[in-house]
């Protein structure tokens, strides 16, 4: 395994994260125990997982992931081997009503009470990384690349005291560090800006979906971070297993995300199913395990800290780690930029 600074901070963090959306819906306690041993022994020690989880979200399983991964270090102990990262949810009426009424504001009254319960799911005493899940503004994110201003946008928590909520936390030893998720190149500069002129905690990441078919991060992210030193974690990186090929062709594989739930079709339109075709064609072509080709793209960005895998089962998993021990040669690379040039960015 390897392993990389967080950003500005002192996190040593695995370049595999393991991710644990799939905990309390498509995977048991016990699975995803199983997981997070087999995690550990690989040289993870990075768990990133979320007050939103398990997906997709719903009242009945909201914080299930949570409580999952607290039981596994209630029994195992292993608190002090591992980065752990979470997340408190955005805003959405109409499809987080659950949380908070679908009104989150990034404020002392909503990020306190919800880092708590976050803290009791998880049973530990601080989270090494507290990231805000998607902006509290209207902007594009979750697949959407045109933005469209909002006339009568409700008036919003200036980001300055979302720092300061956060800073609360900090000074209490319940947050060591915080970062961003699903934000855009002007988000994440306001939130260093402001850190910096009113001297408040300043992030040190960005959690963002990266992957063969969704390379937009490169268009206006990628410097930043190279220039501020902001990790991007990566999510999606197979494009919800799309990049496996296992649904090319219409196959519709028992027990799959988006068998399961076909509404999830971000990855799976026209053009990102010619794209997947394309690359799945190109890893047979060099001998290559698709999956593995796709996630050691991921892995080989200057730009990434960590790249957050997913798995349903050991054996899926077992390969997904092992997309580490492999990097791709020039010749690979050319036919990916090639296939890119003729794709580009398919499913934001």
């Amino acid at each position: 395994m390897r392993y990389n600074i967080l950003g500005k901070s002192d996190l040593k963090v695995s370049a595999i994260c393991l991710g644990t959306m799939t905990f309390g819906e498509q995977n048991t306690e016990q699975e995803g125990h199983l997981q997070l041993d087999y995690a550990l022994d690989q040289g993870i020690n990075f768990i990133d997982t979320a007050e939103l989880y398990a997906i997709p979200p719903k009242a009945e399983t909201y914080g299930r992931t949570e409580q999952i991964v607290g039981a596994w270090l209630a029994k195992r102990g292993r608190r002090d081997d591992i980065v752990l990262a979470s997340k408190i949810a955005g805003p959405g009426a109409d499809w987080v009503a659950h949380i908070r009424g679908g009104k989150t504001r990034f404020n002392a009254d909503h990020i306190s009470p919800a880092l708590d319960a976050t803290l009791d799911r998880l049973k530990t005493d601080y989270i090494d990384l507290y990231q805000l899940h998607w902006p509290e503004r209207n902007t594009n994110y979750f697949g959407e690349l045109s933005y469209q201003a909002v006339e009568d946008e409700e008036k919003l928590t200036p980001i300055h005291q979302t720092l300061e909520a956060l800073q609360q936390q900090v000074k209490a030893g319940k947050i060591r560090y915080i970062g961003l998720s699903n934000e855009t190149p002007w988000g994440i500069m306001q939130f260093l800006a402001i850190a910096k002129q009113y001297d408040l905690p300043a992030i040190v990441s960005v959690q963002n979906p990266y992957s063969l078919i969704n390379r937009s991060y490169e268009i206006g992210c990628a410097e930043i971070s190279h220039r501020e030193n902001i990790g991007l974690l990566v999510y999606s990186p197979l494009g919800f297993g799309v990049l496996t090929g296992k649904y090319l062709k219409g196959v519709q594989p028992k027990g799959a995300r988006i068998t399961l739930w076909p509404d999830y079709s971000r990855y799976s339109n026209e053009q990102a199913v010619l794209a997947t075709q394309s690359y799945v064609d190109l890893a047979r072509k060099h001998g290559l395990d698709p999956a593995q080709m796709a996630l050691a793209f991921v892995n080989q960005q200057s730009f990434v800290a960590s790249n957050i895998i997913g798995a349903t089962n050991l054996t899926q998993l077992k390969i997904n780690i092992e997309s580490i021990k492999l990097t791709l040669e020039e010749d690979v690379l050319a036919g990916i930029e090639n296939i890119h040039q003729q794709h580009p960015n398919p499913a934001p």
